[in-house]
């Protein structure tokens, strides 16, 4: 059977999602597919919840090997690949049954290098009700359906950033032998992948549809470990060295490359922990004050509020720190404490007890004694 799709999950303890997303991705309505569990060293049961599908199911193929992180384990299921498409499913995360039908058959309708749609994040509560939210990859509504040339189009930078919302046509990956870095840990690697794959791309579509849903409440997700400080700054520079290799490359992409790193800092700012934010913000300052001195981007990408932003963390990065990063840690610490209130009243609103207490408390008094015995 030829593969239309090669699916990669990269896995790395994992056990508590798993079974919900291999689900996801066996039962798939497109069944010219094969399914490439990459384990990472896991330390809990992830591994052999992989080989029991594998065991029903002779299209998951099962890699395994001491932990190197999430860009060795997904350059290993790039490597393994024989698909027409790629496809890339984080172990926590799950998909509509026919998603990667519906995308083989748009990319492969256009002859495109990479589709991708629209897609939800989505968490639970305290009282485990699912909370899902919409998100578009292009803000301005407009670029959908439209056949996109993302090697000539800097703008597309500016989609919403990540790997596993669509897929990637093999032969297009192997000709620009595009990879993920190979750091420790799951590091915002697939920022680079997200960089190589669009400034290489000659034909792309996106969709405005949902299909791919992002788990959001995984407290180990590296988007959720505050002491992960620099790393999507090693990234960054990584990336930095990809687009300069070609000169023509990085005059076409310097200017959104630090736009995007601008954003990527703001929401490292934002995610990392109190201690860090100060060095981090002066950091930053020093790094682009430098490029700007050099004249290496300019104004253009950025909207007003954000060269405003940008430009205070140059000159003052000290007041920067302090109006919008110490004040909203404060808001925000209020806010959560104001949230886990509500949601243990409401917990309390939903118990038996509670309810029970309420009917008692508004029936008619005479018929309330019957029922206590007072």
């Amino acid at each position: 059977m030829n593969n239309k799709v090669s699916v990669i999950l990269p896995i790395m303890n994992v056990e508590q999602y798993l079974h919900e997303c291999l689900d996801s991705v066996t039962r798939q309505t497109l069944r010219e597919m094969e399914i490439i569990c990459v384990d990472d060293g896991s330390t809990d049961h992830s591994l052999d919840i992989i080989r029991e599908y594998a065991a029903k199911d002779d299209r998951v193929v099962v890699i395994s090997g001491p932990n190197g992180g999430y860009g060795k384990a997904m350059n290993k299921g790039l490597d393994r690949a024989t698909g027409e498409y790629i496809g890339i499913v984080e172990p926590d995360d799950y998909v509509p049954l026919n998603m990667f039908e519906d995308l083989y058959r748009i990319a492969s309708e256009n002859k495109l290098d990479i589709v991708k749609a629209d897609f939800y994040r989505f968490g639970r509560n305290a009282a485990g009700d699912m909370q899902m939210h919409y998100v578009a990859l292009d803000g301005t509504k407009t670029r959908y359906g439209e056949l996109l040339h993302p090697d000539q189009d800097p703008s597309l930078i500016k989609f919403v950033m990540n790997t596993w919302a669509g897929i990637y046509r093999r032969d297009f990956i192997e000709e620009y032998h595009i990879r993920h870095h190979e750091t420790p840990g799951a590091s915002f690697q697939d920022n680079g992948f997200f960089f190589q794959t669009t400034i290489h791309a000659k034909t792309m579509m996106i969709v405005d549809k949902p299909y791919y849903r992002n788990r959001r409440d995984n407290p180990n997700s590296s988007v959720n470990n505050k002491e992960k400080v620099y790393c999507a700054n090693i990234e960054y520079d990584w990336i930095r060295d990809i687009l300069m290799e070609d000169r023509e490359i990085w005059e076409r992409f310097k200017n959104l490359f630090y736009w995007k790193k601008f954003q990527n800092g703001l929401f490292t700012i934002d995610r990392i922990g109190q201690a860090f934010k100060y060095e981090y913000i002066q950091r930053m300052s020093l790094e682009y004050k430098r490029a700007l001195q050099k004249k290496e981007f300019s104004q253009e990408p950025f909207t007003a509020l954000e060269w405003k932003k940008l430009t205070m963390i140059i000159e003052k990065p000290d007041e920067y720190y302090t109006v919008f990063v110490a004040n909203n840690d404060r808001e925000r610490k209020l806010t959560a404490e104001l949230k886990k209130t509500k949601a243990e009243l409401d917990l309390i609103k939903n118990s038996t007890t509670y309810k029970v207490g309420r009917v008692i408390m508004y029936i008619p008094c005479g018929l309330k004694r019957r029922i206590t015995g007072k």
